[in-house]
């Protein structure tokens, strides 16, 4: 029994260092300089911790302009994603109409196409409706987030009718109940979905390189390619400096809702 305790714990161990390794090496790339990053054989650790490569950064390029676009463009992304997820899975979850099975099987079927194959056709509804370059053009397509609504909807599903009937009796309408009963039982599944939502927008490259075209509208993902990459070289300083700064409120955000996001992943998958 002993045995497979310790073992356990090694695999445990080993699997840690696999996944923190590649956010140490990033991390302590930045503060390296050119030549210790190119070093053969590599340089474990900084020779001499050096912030050249964030002065920089800092004193070159707008990273601030950069960070704002990302954090504005991440959070009312997350703040509608959660509202609509919300509404749209609790009633799939606990409302009996017409067509409920079959309206969301074809919300199933959407997470199951490549977000590629919807490029054309959503920049030509957003060049129309003129939201090129602009924050509603960033934050509108994310909106709709399938996923949500799914994960939203099997937690909700957890939720006894025991409880919605008496809120009923009571004389509770749908908001109220929704708003003050509903809602607070949601909430580790919405906290699971916030963080889910503000990687994926974070982390966006793709779409916002269509969308976008001023340098004012760049967030920290374009801004961080347009500063490391030019025609002649790649500068991996400050590529690895900008990746550690991007990484910095995806990791605070996920400690400040971990205990959300635990909750919310195993009771949806449980109970669902």
């Amino acid at each position: 029994m002993k045995i497979n305790v310790i073992s356990r714990y090694l695999l445990l161990i080993i699997a840690a260092i696999i996944f923190i390794f590649p956010l140490y090496w990033l991390i302590t790339g930045s503060f390296k300089s050119q030549v210790e990053i190119w070093a053969v054989p590599p340089d474990w650790f900084p020779n001499k911790f050096s912030l050249d490569n964030y002065i920089l950064l800092f004193k070159t390029k707008p990273i601030v302009t950069w960070v704002f676009n990302s954090v504005i463009t991440c959070l009312v992304t997350v703040i509608f994603v959660l509202i609509f997820s919300a509404m749209a899975g609790y009633a799939y979850a606990k409302k009996k109409f017409p067509g409920n099975k079959i309206l969301f099987a074809c919300v199933i079927v959407t997470m199951m196409m490549p977000h590629q194959v919807t490029l054309v056709p959503l920049y030509i509804l957003c060049r129309d409706l003129g939201l090129i370059d602009n924050y509603l053009g960033l934050i509108l397509p994310a909106i709709a987030y399938p996923f949500g609504v799914f994960l939203i909807r099997q937690f909700a599903k957890s939720i006894p009718d025991e409880i919605i009937e008496a809120a009923t009796l009571d004389g509770a309408g749908e908001l109220r109940t929704f708003a003050t009963i509903i809602l607070p039982l949601l909430l580790p599944a919405l906290g699971a979905l916030a963080i889910f939502t503000f990687m994926y927008t974070w982390n966006d490259y793709l779409w916002q390189l269509i969308i976008l075209q001023s340098k004012a509208m760049l967030t920290l993902p374009l801004g961080i390619s347009t500063a490391a990459y030019d025609e002649n070289r790649i500068d991996f300083g400050i590529a690895l400096t900008g990746a550690s700064i991007a990484a910095v409120p995806m990791i605070l955000f996920f400690v400040l809702l971990q205990r959300s996001f635990v909750q919310g992943i195993t009771l949806g998958s449980v109970k669902g």
